[in-house]
């Protein structure tokens, strides 16, 4: 019931009175009743009976949608001379002991009880139930407009400079400078991406302040209460931002396998494809606002202590998030041997990237006689060099010309930049050996806004012809790189300078845990969602 996520347990059927930072619910029996605040927020003006009945009015008629049997109406209370001084939200009192919030923090303690239901099972009925109400929403020109570039960055930007206005904001603004920075670069590569979401009937009329503790698993399926009703403008929006919000929740009381099983539930029953960092900026966007509501709180209370540390650490968290939220290109090069497809296939898994590998793409759309190389290696014209294969001794060898690498090349960046630009970071398997084309991906990490991270894998020289002449042997890898064509790179090998170096010798390329564990440290936070 707009139960502030520190709020002490309610005795159910006891009198309470629960505050928030714009409210008073008073419980009593089988009843809540909510009182709204006479004050002025800035995105929040309650000061008139108007406002305050209007508010009161679209509060019931917009949470029917989801919990119907929770809202009763809106009582009018009257002065001594019969005149409307205010308006009340009659509601039913659901069981505190059932919010979600309250039984994730059960599990975490040990403390669940026989009955209690099953939060997996709970969190999927109430991605089925966000689904059906995204679903059901009218599309226009108004909802639309709410999910442009332009839009979601005057969300952050509305909300940035009220943090910063706020004493948590004052006391931390180096964390509020790096929100700020972080959130405007995703979304200055990311206007194709928006655009398209809101052409496949993503931004919706949704729920708006999803919060673990206005979910209630109850024993014939969840109540989902309390959305947004103030101001439209704020409930409408992509449905991720929606979605998010539950999950950002849910991360943050501790039950992140929650949060991620929420989000797969979501995508399930929706079919949405939206990037994971897509997902991670609305998350960091929705941390960002519930700090911005804590920090209002701790102003308001007495004791401020506990409201502004909470403040701070969910700013914490939305730069965690805009961390994980970040679009990158990645170059996995080396020279053949060092194990960068070995590597490659598992960051990306860690990474939630697509992966292009430069043998199966020449494959794929050159075809096998038009151009052979070592991992599209020959980045200059047939005779050998930093890259160059040794053409075969078939006569054909123009496929190695540095017209027919170029265009490999090419093709591999153009649908790297088609994939950053819709939100998906990208890791390219090839040597990359040449510093041309290390400067054509920079370009292309660079018009998308992605961060460009540069990998150059390494082994000692015995090992390189050990895996050359055992993958000759068993025929199972596309690359038709030979000990020539290692020597012939070694020979003119041009230095890498911003590449991270991996010796594959030391890092375990093929155990999955080895190299998230490996990208974690060296790259920062991963993507989750």
């Amino acid at each position: 019931m707009d139960t502030p996520a520190d709020a002490d347990p309610v005795t159910d059927g006891g009198l309470a009175v629960v505050e928030t930072h714009s409210a008073l619910i008073v419980l009593y029996g089988d009843e809540a009743h909510k009182v709204r605040k006479r004050i002025d927020l800035g995105f929040l003006d309650n000061r008139t009976v108007e406002a305050r009945a209007e508010q009161s009015r679209r509060e019931v008629e917009l949470n029917s949608r989801l919990a119907p049997d929770v809202y009763d109406g809106v009582l009018e209370v009257r002065g001594p001379d019969g005149e409307v001084i205010d308006h009340v939200v009659r509601m039913r009192r659901l069981p505190s002991g059932r919010s979600l919030e309250s039984l994730v923090r059960s599990r975490a303690s040990g403390s669940g009880r026989v009955g209690d239901p099953d939060l997996g099972a709970g969190v999927r009925e109430v991605a089925r139930q966000l689904d059906h109400l995204h679903a059901a929403s009218p599309h226009s020109e108004e909802i639309d407009a709410v999910g442009t570039a332009d839009a979601v960055a005057g969300l952050w930007r509305d909300s940035i400079d009220h943090l910063r206005r706020l004493s948590v904001g004052e006391d931390a603004p180096e964390i509020v400078d790096d929100v700020e920075w972080l959130a405007g670069e995703y979304l200055r590569g990311r206007d194709r991406l928006l655009r398209a979401r809101i052409e496949t009937g993503r931004v919706v009329d949704g729920h708006g302040d999803l919060l673990a503790a206005d979910v209630y698993l109850l024993d014939d399926g969840p109540r989902v209460i309390d959305c947004l009703e103030f101001d439209d403008r704020l409930r409408f929006g992509d449905a991720m931002l929606d979605a998010g919000f539950l999950a950002m929740d849910l991360d943050r009381v501790g039950a992140r396998d929650l949060a991620a099983a929420f989000l797969a539930a979501y995508r399930d029953f929706s079919g949405d494809d939206a990037p994971s960092s897509l997902v991670h900026h609305y998350i960091g966007y929705r941390a960002l606002v519930r700090a911005k509501v804590t920090a209002i709180r701790a102003e308001q209370s007495e004791n401020c202590g506990a409201d502004a540390r909470l403040a701070l650490a969910l700013a914490d968290r939305a730069v965690d998030a805009l961390l994980r939220a970040r679009v990158r290109l990645i170059l996995v090069g080396g020279v053949s041997g060092s194990g960068k497809s070995t590597l490659a296939a598992p960051l990306a898994v860690a990474l939630g990237a697509e992966l292009l590998r430069s043998d199966e793409l020449r494959f794929d759309e050159l075809g096998s006689d038009e151009l052979g190389s070592d991992e599209l290696g020959s980045d200059v014209p047939a005779g050998g060099g930093a890259e160059g294969a040794r053409p075969r001794d078939d006569g054909t060898g123009d496929r190695y010309s540095e017209g027919a690498v170029s265009a490999v090349y090419s093709r591999m960046l153009a649908r790297a930049g088609e994939s950053l630009a819709l939100g998906r970071s990208v890791v390219l398997d090839a040597t990359w050996l040449d510093p041309r084309r290390r400067a054509q991906a920079e370009t292309v990490a660079a018009d998308a806004h992605a961060e460009l991270v540069e990998i150059s894998c390494t082994a000692p020289h015995a090992e390189l012809v050990r895996r050359i002449e055992e993958r000759g042997r068993t025929g199972t890898d596309p690359s038709e790189a030979t000990v020539a064509v290692l020597e012939s790179q070694l020979a003119d090998l041009a230095p890498w300078p911003d590449a991270i170096e991996v010796d594959t010798t030391d890092l375990d390329s093929r155990s999955a845990d080895a190299v998230q564990d490996w990208a974690a440290r060296t790259l920062g936070p991963l993507p989750w969602a």
